[in-house]
């Protein structure tokens, strides 16, 4: 139709201009010569009641959503490392080393919200937050207002594409000049307001655009950092003209110097600067940690400090009893933020730190953790050393001192209690969305909530009467518990608070298959584990042998409650408890586990008598020797690979 090619050709014309515009930083036309194309585009979608993938009028987004849908990512968004100083960086040289002979790329690190977005068949099907690495929030939506990024590509695979987003500084000051009512404190915290907003014309008015830096998937296989960045500037996505490719470490040094000293001047708010390294066969045999990936790393400058006075200390009691000192101090403005609280970790810091209630301190505030008191740096006539509480300040229990920490000894302290159930409750444990420390507080002082197996007797009758709660929100609190039923093995380990147990130790843990499994280890194979040291080992085989959590276990499964482990039951390595050691060639090692476990497979993080296979890439270490004493068999990545064929 001849109307629908006037739009073809409408689209064409006004995505240039938006190009040139948005992402160019170089305007062609006037903003009256764009509206007037714009509106003979609208008002022939009108009357066609067509409107192209790539349409501008697309981006003016949709209505208020009620909440965020979850989405699972392709590929998982891993964060970076942190290094804060030469030494650090020293010892990435070092390891990245060590696999390869690397070429090395540099960036900003810009302090926003990272977003993923995705293509299908070269059209923009999605956008999510970054969320926990594996799972985000859909925002599409508010995207939609963000015009730094083409609807429409030229490649016609799937691509999973990453940036951050960002609030230029002068558009926050415009912004805050032109709403005195509705003032936006720094420019992190007005980006992600604006894309986590449920309302998308919230995101409009507050401007936000894109940084991309990153090709998270690729269907056609994996890129360099450099092609990866040319491949995002081809295709109309925003990128920042500073990047810098390096073959030392004095060139990686003086990128990043140069990066220090232009940040101060430049219209984005940033923190540091990223090195990369650059060739894709080298990522792949760095491979990975739990959290991040090991030929990256984010070099962080020198954090922000201030000057304050301390106006009060007081201790808060954790999950496992410790007191942590907080310090009340002057409000001060550290890196955009009023900071009123500041940590002092422990006892032994507070004292070593020499800190006292009305003395002048320096507090630090750096890698996005809570505001921390450096030390004293005067004190005055009134300045009054803090007392080492003999008593739990919540319940009046004694405490006990254990090296640097204070402890409470009443393991039914209720601040301890709530931070036990708030734990099992948290995303990363049993994830009962909605179920806040200040529900679990109330519930607790007032219908009685103390064990996690209490969570799940809740009827709508406990919460009707509780202030805040009306029918919709109990549903929703009542339906998440529900769902929290079937859970991870591994997040239902980690839920339940054993002193050590963290995530990954968690994830060790649940490759023997079972709760029933893990609490029949013994102190000695638990030992043999990675993640497990003696202390940790000793933790989990106490709280297996405790008689109330062996009845609290019960109650929980009585509940229906059922940890389950994520495996096929067919596969070339169905039924295999598999250990990865040393470097493979053909894939990184977390494409390997998830290659292993889609066939069947549990992967371990060490060899124990539970392991029956070990795949030994190349450089295998002190596994692979435990793997021939054990006389467990050995396959290299050949043998690996011809499996995976097979199949």
């Amino acid at each position: 139709m001849e109307e629908n090619k006037r739009q073809r050709e409408l689209c064409d014309i006004l995505n240039q201009w938006a190009y040139e515009y948005y992402v160019l930083d170089a305007p062609t036309v006037s903003d009256r010569e764009y509206d007037r194309l714009y509106d003979e585009l609208k008002e022939l979608e009108r009357e066609t009641g067509v409107v192209f993938a790539d349409s501008p009028t697309r981006r003016v987004g949709g209505e208020p959503v009620k909440a965020f849908a979850r989405h699972t990512h392709i590929a998982r968004l891993y964060s970076l490392d942190k290094a804060v100083s030469d030494d650090e960086l020293d010892a990435f040289f070092a390891r990245v080393e060590k696999a390869g002979d690397p070429t090395y790329t540099v960036e900003y690190k810009f302090d926003g919200l990272t977003v993923c977005l995705t293509y299908e068949n070269g059209v923009f099907v999605r956008a999510t937050t970054r969320g926990n690495g594996v799972e985000g929030e859909d925002v599409t939506a508010q995207v939609l207002a963000v015009p730094s990024f083409p609807l429409k590509i030229s490649y016609r695979g799937t691509l999973e594409v990453r940036g951050e987003a960002v609030i230029r500084l002068s558009v926050l000051r415009r912004y805050n000049e032109a709403h005195p009512g509705d003032q936006l404190k720094n420019a992190r915290n007005a980006a992600a307001g604006a894309i986590r907003n449920l309302d998308p014309a919230v995101t409009r008015t507050r401007s936000p655009e894109i940084y991309f830096y990153d090709v998270n998937y690729m269907s056609d296989g994996e890129l360099s950092q450099t092609e990866a960045m040319e491949f995002l500037r081809r295709e109309g996505f925003k990128t920042y003209p500073y990047f810098k490719i390096c073959k030392t470490h004095e060139e990686v040094r003086a990128a990043i110097d140069e990066i220090e000293i232009e940040r101060r001047n430049i219209d984005v708010l940033t923190d540091g600067a990223v090195v990369k390294t650059d060739e894709s066969g080298l990522r792949a045999a760095l491979g990975y940690t739990d959290k991040f990936p090991r030929w990256a790393i984010a070099y962080k400058f020198e954090a922000e400090e201030a000057e304050s006075v301390v106006k009060r200390v007081f201790w808060q009691v954790g999950r496992t009893g410790k007191l942590t000192p907080l310090a009340e101090i002057e409000p001060v403005d550290l890196g955009g933020a009023t900071v009123r609280r500041a940590t002092l970790n422990n006892y032994g810091d507070l004292t070593r730190k020499d800190v006292k209630v009305h003395s002048h301190v320096l507090v630090r505030r750096s890698n996005e953790v809570i505001p921390e008191i450096l030390g004293a740096i005067g004190h005055v006539e009134g300045s009054v050393p803090v007392q080492k509480p003999v008593l739990c300040p919540a319940c009046g229990s004694a405490v006990a001192e254990v090296g640097a920490n204070l402890f409470c000894t009443n393991p039914d302290c209720p601040p301890r209690v709530v931070q036990k159930l708030t734990h099992f409750c948290s995303k990363n444990a049993a994830d009962v969305e909605g179920m806040s420390e200040a529900t679990l507080t109330l519930l607790y002082e007032k219908r009685g909530v103390r064990r996690f197996s209490d969570l799940y007797a809740l009827t709508v009758s406990d919460f009707e009467g509780l202030e805040g709660f009306k029918e919709k929100k109990i549903a929703n609190l009542l339906s998440a518990v529900e769902n929290s039923k079937r859970v991870p093995l591994d997040r239902f380990l980690y839920a339940l608070g054993i002193d050590g147990i963290g995530r990954v130790a968690a994830r060790d843990l649940a490759a023997f298959g079972s709760v029933e499994a893990v609490a029949a280890l013994t102190v000695e194979e638990l030992v043999g584990i990675d993640d497990v040291g003696e202390v940790t080992a000793r933790s989990v085989a106490a709280y297996f042998a405790d008689p109330e959590n062996k009845e609290e276990l019960r109650r929980l499964y009585d509940a229906g409650v059922t940890p389950f482990v994520k495996a096929q039951t067919g596969g070339a390595f169905a039924g295999e408890s598999v250990v990865l050691t040393g470097s493979l060639t053909a894939m990184s090692r977390p494409e390997a586990q998830k290659e292993i476990e889609a066939r069947g497979g549990v992967c371990q993080s060490a060899v124990s008598n539970k392991t029956t296979l070990v795949i030994a890439g190349e450089k295998a270490g002190s596994k692979l020797d435990k793997a021939k004493k054990l006389g467990i068999p050995v396959i290299g990545e050949e043998e690996f690979l011809k499996r995976l064929a097979g199949e």
